[in-house]
């Protein structure tokens, strides 16, 4: 597979006060900013779901959108609502 087309699954933070530029990278996962506590967070969430699509023995490339939300909900991420259930 092309990497230029791979997905991952993107973590952005806001709330760092302390002038920390916090960066971390995993297989199909970028994460950047946020405070400590923040960035500890969205590590500990791209964790699980990874856990998860290991437990599927999928990568993130091959799960489709209602997969994606039932494991986002599992591991208790907020997402939008889905629109087309709107």
């Amino acid at each position: 597979m092309n990497r230029a087309y791979r997905k991952i699954l993107l973590g952005l933070g806001f709330d760092a006060k302390d002038g920390h530029v916090r960066m971390t990278k995993g297989d199909n996962f970028r994460i950047f900013g946020g405070s400590e506590e923040t960035h500890g967070m969205m590590q500990e969430q791209v964790v699980k779901f990874n856990e998860q699509l290991d437990k599927r023995k999928k990568s993130l490339d091959e799960i489709n959108e209602k997969e994606f939300r039932d494991i986002a909900a599992k591991i208790g991420l907020k997402l939008p609502k889905d629109k087309k259930s709107s």
